[in-house]
């Protein structure tokens, strides 16, 4: 299936089912919730998971709110509102703001998680990366039906601008990770007649194809694997183990 599960649900099922890894949605679309909806929920989840929840955020695509009648333009504006009121809260544990589209007049999180969140922004226009630059922990983007090496001719002139957005801000790009999200990977020793899957073969061609990323910067890759099932999943781990200390 195509379709998407409420992402906090999910991640409370994840964190309740596992013990180790660390999740949580790639991005969540900003104007389905309230900021402070949002750093209640992502505390609430760093909480019951010790520790493991990692935060993605983006402005997200007008069509998916037009479906449902929200509100998103100018899709910029109301999402840099929104950030700041979250990132405050996340960081400080309180904030103080007014906005056009979104106030906190007082707001404050009174239970904290056992650690810092890790904030990921995605998007890649130039005054996105400015707000990645100023408030994020890492920084994400997708692939969408491109195989590494022509992702890569894509994505390395934005890497240079997010690189030049974190000096604009007085940050050390190094401090800021890069993650991508790689549609779609077909598990090894599998078949899949999705049409977006571009990267498959062996576990090592896997692992080679991924690796290429780490050329721009990418330090963290999260992939959409085909077929759709626990197996495949699973057949991904020998990839993984190739990659760790990549």
């Amino acid at each position: 299936s195509n379709g998407l599960w409420e992402a906090a649900v999910i991640s409370g099922a994840l964190a309740e089912s596992t013990s180790t890894i660390r999740f949580g949605p790639s991005v969540l679309n900003a104007p389905y919730r309230p900021p402070g909806l949002v750093a209640t929920m992502a505390e609430t989840l760093s909480e019951v998971s010790g520790g493991r929840f990692v935060l993605g955020v983006g402005a997200g695509n007008t069509t998916d709110y037009d479906d449902f009648g929200i509100a998103a333009d100018p899709r910029y504006s109301r999402f840099a509102e929104w950030l700041t009121i979250l990132h405050g809260l996340l960081r400080d544990g309180s904030v103080q703001a007014e906005g056009e589209y979104y106030s906190a007049p007082n707001a404050e999180l009174i239970l904290r998680g056992p650690t810092e969140i890790p904030l990921v922004i995605a998007g890649a226009g130039p005054k996105m990366l400015r707000l990645a630059a100023r408030y994020a922990t890492a920084w994400n983007w997708w692939t969408w039906g491109q195989g590494p090496a022509d992702a890569i001719d894509t994505l390395a002139p934005t890497i240079a601008e997010l690189d030049r957005a974190c000096e604009e801000v007085g940050r050390d790009p190094a401090t800021l990770g890069r993650t991508m999200d790689v549609y779609s990977v077909v598990a090894p020793g599998m078949t899949s007649e999705a049409d977006e899957a571009v990267i498959g073969g062996s576990a090592d061609q896997i692992a080679d194809a991924l690796a290429q990323f780490g050329t721009i910067g990418v330090d963290e890759v999260r992939c959409d694997v085909f077929p759709r099932s626990v197996a495949a999943i699973e057949a991904m781990s020998e990839v993984a183990d190739l990659l760790h200390g990549v």
